[in-house]
């Protein structure tokens, strides 16, 4: 298993390993005509440690992150936070984005939820 499959499945905090290749995932997908991968394909990438071909497609950005194929998932696989993983493993890797804490407080003011601020702190930086 190569590195970049271990960080996204920590950062995704799913078991691809579950996935019993029912396709109801897939199924239910409203962007699947737009994919290059479908969900289904996308869990068993990562389980066979193909994540780098994963990050060099531009499919990874035709998710609507809708979850319905989380939702249809009879076995909690969660494909959406796969996708999202590896998206964030192409922001990590190309070194951009990144975010410092403190960089906050001159981002912060009273229309900004701190939420979105922690979120951001979170995905743009290259902590574990």
């Amino acid at each position: 298993m190569t590195d970049w499959t271990n960080r996204v499945q920590e950062i995704s905090g799913v078991n691809p390993r579950k996935c019993m290749k029912c396709g109801k995932c897939t199924a239910t997908c409203p962007a699947y005509d737009q994919m290059e991968y479908h969900p289904h394909q996308f869990v068993d990438m990562v389980c066979t440690g193909r994540v780098e071909e994963l990050m060099a497609s531009k499919g990874i950005y035709t998710c609507l992150g809708c979850f319905a194929c989380v939702e249809r998932c009879p076995r909690s696989v969660e494909p959406a936070n796969l996708i999202e993983a590896v998206r964030l493993a192409v922001i990590r890797q190309q070194g951009g984005n990144h975010m410092k804490p403190d960089q906050i407080p001159g981002l912060l003011n009273e229309e900004l939820p701190q939420q979105a601020i922690t979120s951001a702190l979170r995905k743009y930086s290259k902590g574990g």
